[in-house]
């Protein structure tokens, strides 16, 4: 999909130098990808304490 975005200036040149993304394409598809996994995550976090888990935690740990 292509689309036209007026972003200001200053908001992508310290993206950019925050980043060190050489592209405004890089920054705006790594800020999609962050809102959309920050999403997720929140609809995830609606099952805490929700969910009954059973199994072993000692089994699964690596001992040194």
């Amino acid at each position: 999909i292509r689309t036209t975005v007026v972003i200001g200036d200053k908001l992508m040149r310290d993206t950019l130098r925050a980043t060190g993304l050489k592209t405004n394409r890089e920054a705006v598809e790594l800020g999609l990808q962050t809102l959309l996994r920050l999403k997720k995550q929140s609809e995830i976090r609606q099952f805490r304490g929700k969910l009954e888990w059973t199994g072993d935690l000692d089994s699964l740990r690596v001992s040194e």
